[in-house]
């Protein structure tokens, strides 16, 4: 599975002409999805206090599927 960044930050060339990669890439795309899951799921009201475990084991499960199904 490839698992690049959400929003990667091209390469860019300074005024010098020194080509600068940059590193810091922010969250996964997984991550992503797994967090637009579990957006998702709490805007709806189906939130259990008890069983947050289980929940994020879910929104991975989730964006794993939403990973393959473009793909990825």
């Amino acid at each position: 599975m490839n698992n690049e960044p959400a929003f990667p930050v091209p390469s860019y060339v300074n005024a010098d002409g020194e080509t600068h990669d940059v590193s810091l890439q922010g969250m996964t795309l997984r991550d992503y999805f797994a967090a637009k899951a579990m957006q998702g799921d709490w805007a709806d009201g189906a939130v259990d206090l008890n069983g947050y475990s289980v929940k994020a084991e879910e929104y991975y499960l989730m964006a794993d599927a939403m990973m393959k199904a473009r793909g990825a």
